[in-house]
C-alpha cells in the first residue's frame, strides 16, 4: 500500500510530476517573510520535543483543538508537553480536509521520516521517536533550516528592536542568510491603547524625544537607517486596509499633539494620520530601496474574553470584509505620481478581493522592473490548496503568472518550510494539468519548466536586494 506522502503526492499526471521534480524540487527556499526568533537561530537552539517546537506558538493548531473541545489546559495551560501533543493527536484525523492535515503529515515525513499517520493510536510512538531525534544536535533549529535547503529567511522585528541578535549571526560561520523586515505598525495604528507609551519606547530607541509629528518621521527615518545599516531591505505592514483621507501638514501635527497630550481622536483625525505617516514611510523606503509589503483584510482579535486571557497571536483572528480597491488605488498612485513607489507585494486575506489584487497590481508596473508590484501569494486563511489555486488562477487570468515571486512560511515554526514544497507541488499540478487537457503545449515542457524554476526560487532571488 503506497503511503500517504509519496515522491508523486499532489501531482496527478506526469506532466506535473516532471515539472515537479525536474524544475522545482530541488531549487533552494527563499523565505522573505516569517516570525522566526532570531534569537533561538543565532543559539541554534535544540528542543526537546515536538510540542515545544511544532505546537506551542501555532495557532493554527490551537484553532482546531478549541473546535475540538479540547480544554485550554492542553493548548496554552500548564499541561506537559506530552499530554499536549496528545491532545494534538487525538485531533489530527478530524482535521481531514483543512490544510493542517497536509502539513502535519508532510511536515513528519520530510524532518523525520516519519510515514504513519499521526492519531491517538500512533501518538506515544511518535512523540517518543521524534523526541529522540529532536534531543541531537543534528536537529538543531539551524540544521532544521539546512534539511529543507533554505538559502534565506527573513524574521519580522519592530523599530524598536536593537537587531543584536541579527547582528551577531551576520558576524558567525551560519551560511543561511539571515535578514528582518521592518514592522512599523505600531507606529501608525494611532488610535491604539499604549500608543503614547510605544511612543517614549521609539523615542529612546531612536535617542530622540518625540513630541511633535516631525520628530516621530526624525525617530522612524533613523530606525530605517538603523536596520538598513543592518541588512534589512524590506519592510512589513499588517493593516485591516490602507487610510487614503486628505490632510495638510498642520492637521497632521495637531492631531499628533492631541494624542501626546492624551486626548481622545475622532475617526477623521485618525485615517488622515494613518494617511500622512504611511505615505510618509514608503517614500522613505523608495530613497532606500527597500520593498514594501502589505497584509491586507484580517479582522484581529475578535474575542475580547480571550484576548484578555491570552494576548493577541493567540487564534481569534478571521477574515475581515474591508473595501480594499479604492484607497488603495489612490495611495500607490499617490507615491507613482511623485515616482516614489518602491517594489510592493499586496497580500489579501479576503478571497473576494482576489481579482481586484490581481488588477490592481497591473496599474503600477510601469516596466521599470519585472514585478515590480507582486500580488502575494495566498497567506494564513489562504495559503491552503483552494486558496494557493485561486490566487494563482487570479494572477494568472489578470496579469502574469511567469513574474510571481512565489510562496513564503509567514510562520512562527522552524517545521513550517514545507509549505514551500506544497505550494510548488501545487503550481507544478496546475500547469501540468493544463499540458494534459491541451490548454499548454506540451512541446513547451522545457520552457514552462523554466517559469516553475522562476517562481519557485529564481524571481524572488531577483527581486530582493539582500
Amino acid at each position: 500500500m503506497k503511503q500517504f506522502i509519496h515522491d508523486n503526492f499532489l501531482l496527478e499526471n506526469k506532466y506535473a510530476e516532471e515539472l515537479y521534480h525536474n524544475y522545482s524540487k530541488n531549487q533552494p527556499i527563499i523565505d522573505y517573510h516569517n516570525h522566526l526568533p532570531p534569537q533561538e537561530i543565532l543559539e541554534d537552539k535544540v528542543y526537546n520535543n515536538l510540542t515545544k517546537v511544532w505546537i506551542n506558538g501555532d495557532h493554527y493548531k490551537w484553532r482546531a483543538m478549541r473546535t475540538l473541545g479540547v480544554n485550554e489546559k492542553y493548548i496554552t495551560g500548564d499541561a506537559s508537553d506530552k499530554d499536549k501533543f496528545m491532545q494534538w493527536a487525538k485531533t489530527v484525523p478530524y482535521t481531514m480536509r483543512n490544510p493542517l492535515y497536509h502539513w502535519t503529515h508532510l511536515e513528519l515525513t520530510r524532518y523525520f521520516g516519519v510515514t504513519d499517520l499521526l492519531n491517538e493510536k500512533s501518538a506515544e510512538r511518535i512523540f517518543e521517536s521524534t523526541s529522540e531525534q529532536l534531543s541531537s544536535s543534528d536537529y538543531s533549529c539551524r540544521n532544521l533550516l539546512r534539511k529543507v535547503n533554505a538559502e534565506l529567511v527573513c524574521t519580522t522585528e519592530d523599530p524598536i528592536d536593537t537587531l543584536e541578535h541579527h547582528q551577531a549571526l551576520a558576524k558567525s560561520d551560519f551560511e543561511i542568510k539571515v535578514s528582518t523586515a521592518f514592522r512599523p505598525d505600531k507606529a501608525i495604528l494611532i488610535a491604539n491603547d499604549g500608543y503614547n507609551d510605544y511612543m517614549d519606547a521609539l523615542g529612546k530607541a531612536a535617542d530622540k524625544e518625540i513630541s511633535n509629528y516631525q520628530d516621530l518621521k526624525d525617530a522612524l527615518r533613523s530606525r530605517i537607517e538603523y536596520f538598513h545599516n543592518n541588512g534589512c531591505r524590506l519592510c512589513d505592514h499588517g493593516l485591516n486596509q490602507i487610510s487614503f483621507v486628505g490632510y495638510t501638514d498642520n492637521e497632521v501635527e495637531t492631531i499628533f499633539k492631541k494624542k501626546r497630550a492624551g486626548d481622545t481622536l475622532t475617526k477623521d483625525e485618525v485615517l488622515k494620520f494613518e494617511t500622512a505617516i504611511l505615505l510618509y514611510l514608503s517614500e522613505t523606503y523608495h530613497e532606500f530601496g527597500w520593498v514594501q509589503q502589505f497584509h491586507l483584510g484580517a479582522l484581529r482579535n475578535n474575542n475580547a474574553r480571550m484576548h484578555s486571557i491570552l494576548g493577541p497571536d493567540t487564534g481569534w483572528d478571521s477574515i475581515g470584509d474591508y473595501p480594499q480597491a479604492e484607497k488603495l488605488s489612490a495611495f500607490l498612485n499617490a507615491l507613482d505620481g511623485k515616482d516614489k513607489l518602491t517594489k510592493t507585494i499586496i497580500y489579501n486575506l479576503n478571497p473576494a478581493d482576489n481579482e481586484v489584487m490581481a488588477t490592481m497590481i497591473g496599474n503600477f508596473n510601469d516596466g521599470s522592473v519585472k514585478g515590480k508590484v507582486q500580488f502575494g501569494s495566498g497567506w494564513w486563511f489562504l495559503d491552503q490548496k483552494d486558496g494557493m489555486t485561486k490566487q494563482m488562477n487570479a494572477l494568472s487570468n489578470m496579469g502574469l503568472i511567469s513574474c510571481f515571486i512565489g510562496m513564503l512560511t509567514d510562520s512562527r515554526s522552524f517545521l513550517s518550510f514545507p509549505r514551500h514544497e506544497y505550494f510548488r507541488r501545487l503550481l507544478c499540478n496546475l500547469l501540468g494539468d493544463e499540458i494534459q487537457r491541451g490548454e499548454l503545449p506540451k512541446e513547451e515542457l522545457e520552457w514552462i519548466g523554466k517559469i516553475v524554476s522562476d517562481i519557485s526560487y529564481f524571481n524572488a532571488k531577483e527581486y530582493f536586494n539582500f
